[in-house]
């Protein structure tokens, strides 16, 4: 799974005349949450076409346009990668300065706080309890 999302990431910083430059966040929301939302930010809201997108691997690629680029287009990522307690979020749109990218993070974390309201506190994923038959808890 990390792998496909980091040849993405990889393919997208190893292009020619590219900055290298990206936006992240930690998203406190689930790693279903974060894809769908950033899917419906860059879909329904920015109205670019998606030219790659695959949730198991948790990555979107699309084409990138600004109404100050003119009909340059350009090609941008956003992958999520699920980190413990929180999803890591990258924004990246190579040929564009990179307050494009901070612009595109901080729309989505506004939008996950938006449509989901406050997160769910997420335990540590390791962290197992078992009530046992006397209901006193057990750690194992």
């Amino acid at each position: 799974m990390l792998g496909a999302a980091g040849a993405v990431l990889a393919s997208t910083i190893g292009q020619p005349g590219t900055a290298s430059a990206k936006a992240s966040f930690d998203s406190p929301y689930t790693l279903t949450q974060t894809y769908n939302a950033a899917l419906r930010m860059v879909r329904v809201d920015l109205g670019l076409t998606v030219t790659e997108r695959d949730p198991s691997a948790a990555y979107i690629l699309f084409d990138y346009k600004s109404t100050e680029s003119g009909q340059r287009v350009a090609p941008g990522s956003i992958e999520m990668v699920e980190a413990g307690r929180v999803v890591k979020v990258v924004v990246q749109l190579g040929q564009m300065p990179r307050y494009h990218e901070q612009v595109m993070s901080d729309a989505l974390a506004k939008k996950l706080r938006d449509e989901y309201g406050e997160p769910a506190p997420r335990g540590n994923q390791h962290e197992v309890v078992d009530a046992g038959a006397d209901g006193a808890a057990a750690t194992p």
